[in-house]
Order: C-alpha cells, then structure tokens, then sequence
C-alpha cells in the first residue's frame, strides 16, 4: 500500500506537482526545485560548520571548573545542546537536496529530520525566553525571587521545556518518506492533510511563537521602565543591569531575525496554497526564513559570548591553564549541574 507523505516544510518538490498534474513548462516549480537545490546545500552546510564549531566549543567553556555557576549558564548549556544536536542532521538535509529532493537514508531518518527542526526551533525559543525572564527577576526583583534563579529551578524548568516540546512535535514522527517518479521524497508538504497543517501551524504559532515573543518583549519594556528609575553612575550601568539588558536585545533581534519571518511566512503561505498554483515568490521567501530559522543554532553562541555568566572568565581561565586546562572537567560539569 502507498504511504501518503505528511512532512510540515512548507516547500514543495517538482515530484509532487508533477503526480498532481499541476506542473507546466515554464512554471514556477522549476525555478523553486532549482532555488532549493542550490540554495539549502550552500546555507545548510554554512550553518553546519559554524554551528557545530559554536555550540561544540560553548559546551566545553560551560562544562569547564569554575568558582561560581548561575541559572544562565544551564539554561544556555540546554541551548547550545540543542543547537548542536540539530545541527549534526543538516549534512543530511544537504545531501537530500543536491541529489534533487531524493532521500537515501531510509524511513526512519526522514521522520527525525523535521522533528529535530522543530524542536529545536521551539525549545531555542523556550530557552531564549526563560533567560531573559531569569535575567529580568535578577535584575528587578533580584530578592523576591530569588528561589525562581537558583540552579535547581533552572534544571526543573529544562526537563520541562524539553518533555513539553518533544511530545507536542511527536506528532512529526508520523511523517514518512514517499517513493515516487524513482525518487524518494522527504521534508515535503502533504497537500492532502493541509487543513490539518493549517491548524498545527496556527497552535504553533500562537504557544510557540507569539507567547514567547510577547513575553520577551514585555521583559525588555519592563527592565527600560525598570533602569529608567535608576539613578545611572558616571560609570555607567552595573554589570547585572548590563547584562540583562544585553541578554534581552539580543534575543529580541534572534526572534525578529530568524523566527519572525519563517512564522509568518509559513502562516500566509499555508493560508494562501490552493493546491493549482507553484512556484511563485512566496514559495523562494518560505524556502529564506527557514534557513533563516535554521540559522538560530549558529547565531546563538553570539549570545554566550557577550550575555554568558561568566563566559569570558571561563575561557580566559582555560587558557592561562593550557595543556592542563581538561584537569577538573567534570567538576565543572558538577557545578553547571548545581
């Protein structure tokens, strides 16, 4: 029996228009396929190397001996974790499109590839908001909630963050690879099951996207009204008010870079697909935001470096030690632990 394919990248292969009857010389599909085909393997490998050389070295500095450890430095220790995990799937995601949308690596890899997009995608989204909540309680209310920013609490709410995401995105590891024209396609969209998709999306857009956005935005607005009252010193901002604000900006411009605009793109284009038309611009634009998305895991040790509690004194601690400086590592990872 022929297994229908559901997969949520809301791009579109020459294959499936073609058994759809809805491929025409000279349409948009083609130029679309052949966007893909050039366009995915140079970014995905892009984000790739840079990901995997970010997120790889930030977990060595996180897990290195230090005097002191924060609730910041798990949350982003989970989040490079992830980043670094999905980012260890984009060769096959490479390989899938210079082979022109022909998947190889059998049924059960397919059904990982857009479950580990997503949740990535939304535990960094998590992550990125539970940091700047964490840095605004410690800066506002640095007393009152002061058992919320401890480490045990930062380990609870990961577990959580993590249990939740997957087992809402478990519903992707029903999406399979499909066998047609000779070729095996993955990481399609099921023109099918739109109605459904239409709804997941709009779940994942409300609970995924917009929750966090608007709390982190309500965070950043809340520490201006907040350092506005202060009276600021000739030398300028204290190191916490600095930081948080830091933290903040940077995950604000994470959100509106790289989640905004695949968010409402996937919105319009799934709202705007009849299932007659292809390959127009908005297909191209859907294709650029999910790189953008994608992009997120590689941006993110950004943050680590100029928001990271004790990053820098991290990494300048190991190279004083040089050769030596592996002497103690798992006391580091016990004190990241708590």
């Amino acid at each position: 029996m022929e297994r229908k394919l559901m997969c949520w990248d809301p791009t579109i292969s020459t294959a499936e228009m073609e058994s759809n009857g809805n491929l025409s010389n000279g349409s948009g599909c083609c130029s679309t396929e052949n966007f893909k085909r050039v366009f995915y393997p140079i970014v995905y490998l892009i984000i790739f190397v840079w990901g995997i050389l970010g997120n790889g070295f930030s977990i060595f500095i996180f897990l290195q001996p230090y005097k002191r450890s924060t609730s910041v430095n798990v949350f982003m220790l989970n989040l490079a974790i992830s980043d670094l995990l999905f980012d260890s799937t984009l060769p096959f995601r490479v390989d899938y499109y210079l082979r022109g949308s022909d998947w190889i690596f059998g049924d059960v890899a397919c059904r990982i590839m857009s479950y580990s997009l997503y949740v990535n995608m939304y535990s960094s989204i998590y992550f990125l908001t539970l940091l700047s909540i964490v840095r605004f309680l410690a800066t506002v209310h640095p007393l009152r909630f002061l058992h919320v920013t401890g480490i045990r609490s930062a380990w609870f709410l990961c577990v959580a963050v993590w249990v939740f995401i997957m087992a809402s995105s478990a519903v992707l590891l029903k999406n399979g690879s499909e066998v047609k024209n000779n070729a095996t396609l993955c990481l399609e969209l099921n023109l099918e099951k739109i109605d459904k998709l239409k709804i997941l999306n709009y779940i994942a857009l409300v609970v995924g996207f917009l929750l966090p956005f608007c709390t982190l935005s309500a965070c950043y607005l809340l520490i201006i009204r907040a350092l506005l009252k202060v009276e600021v010193p000739e030398v300028g901002l204290r190191v916490s008010h600095r930081k948080a604000l830091t933290t903040i900006i940077i995950a604000l411009t994470l959100f509106l870079l790289c989640f905004l605009p695949y968010h409402v793109l996937r919105t319009l284009h799934l709202i705007r697909w009849q299932g007659r038309t292809c390959g127009d611009w908005q297909q191209k634009a859907v294709v650029i935001t999910l790189a953008l998305a994608a992009a997120n895991s590689c941006l993110n040790p950004l943050l680590y470096y100029f928001a990271g509690e004790n990053f820098k004194d991290r990494l300048r601690s190991m190279i004083r030690k040089g050769p030596h400086g592996r002497q103690g590592q798992s006391a580091g990872f016990l004190s990241v632990c708590g």
